[in-house]
Order: structure tokens, then C-alpha cells, then sequence
């Protein structure tokens, strides 16, 4: 009777502590658990691109290899700026060495009347900002509407 007593107890032992032991679900991955961190900030003020461009820069030492895609959305009347040089080319510049995306919402150029040919060749041009900022979101992406 010891013999089986110790065993079980021998045969439990083992089984406990070389089985794997998960405290959460591994087989769902939720989307802040990807390799690359992403983000997305979606803004209606064009002065907003400078601390949104210092924060992207931070997030890119802060996360290292980590550090995937930003992209700002820039919505609302201040889309009439994105076509202004002397406005726009001292934030693309940082925007392209930071490795940045600026995107302009295509319902703000046509509700404002700004030419599309205007706009500089590094933006890019979505047809609807606000549901290209959740299709973001449903990626993945780290978001805020500024």
C-alpha cells in the first residue's frame, strides 16, 4: 500500500511539474502584442505635427527594433495648409528622417475646396481619414485624436 501511496505520489509529482503552465490563453494574440508597435494620430491642427513628430521620435528610441509605422491623419479645415511650403516642409523633412507617413483625409481637401494636385507628393491622399484611422486601429495600431 505505501508502495502505490508513494507511486501515485511520485507519478502526480512529475506530471505536475513538467507540464506547461499558462496563467493567460496563448493562443490568442491581441493586437498590443505584435512584434512592431504601431501608431496612428489623427489631428485637425496643423501645429499639432510638431509635438506629434517629437513624440513619434521618442517612441522610435523608447521602442528600438520594435518601433514599426506612425502615421499622422490630418483632418479638417487646416487641410487647406498642407499645400503651403513654407508651412509644411520643415515637418516633412523631420517626417521622412523619422521614417513618418502624413496623410491627408480626402473628405476634408474636397469639403475645403484644396486642390489635390497641391498637395506634396510625400503625403498621401486616403478618401475618408476617420475610418482609415480605425481601420488602423482594427490593426492594430496604437491611436489618438488630437
Amino acid at each position: 500500500m505505501k508502495r502505490l501511496i508513494l507511486g501515485l505520489l511520485v507519478l502526480s509529482l512529475t506530471t505536475l511539474f513538467t507540464h506547461k503552465l499558462s496563467a493567460q490563453d496563448q493562443s490568442r494574440v491581441t493586437p498590443h502584442h505584435t512584434e512592431q508597435q504601431n501608431y496612428v494620430v489623427l489631428t485637425r491642427k496643423i501645429p499639432q505635427l510638431k509635438p506629434i513628430l517629437l513624440t513619434a521620435e521618442h517612441f522610435k528610441q523608447e521602442d528600438g527594433a520594435a518601433f514599426g509605422d506612425f502615421r499622422v491623419i490630418v483632418c479638417g479645415q487646416d487641410v487647406d495648409q498642407l499645400t503651403d511650403a513654407a508651412t509644411m516642409d520643415p515637418f516633412l523633412k523631420q517626417a521622412e528622417a523619422l521614417g513618418v507617413k502624413i496623410v491627408a483625409c480626402g473628405f476634408s481637401l474636397n469639403k475645403f475646396g484644396v486642390d489635390r494636385a497641391a498637395v506634396p507628393a510625400a503625403i498621401e491622399i486616403v478618401e475618408n481619414g476617420i475610418q482609415y484611422n480605425f481601420t488602423l486601429q482594427k490593426n492594430g495600431y496604437y491611436s489618438i485624436s488630437l
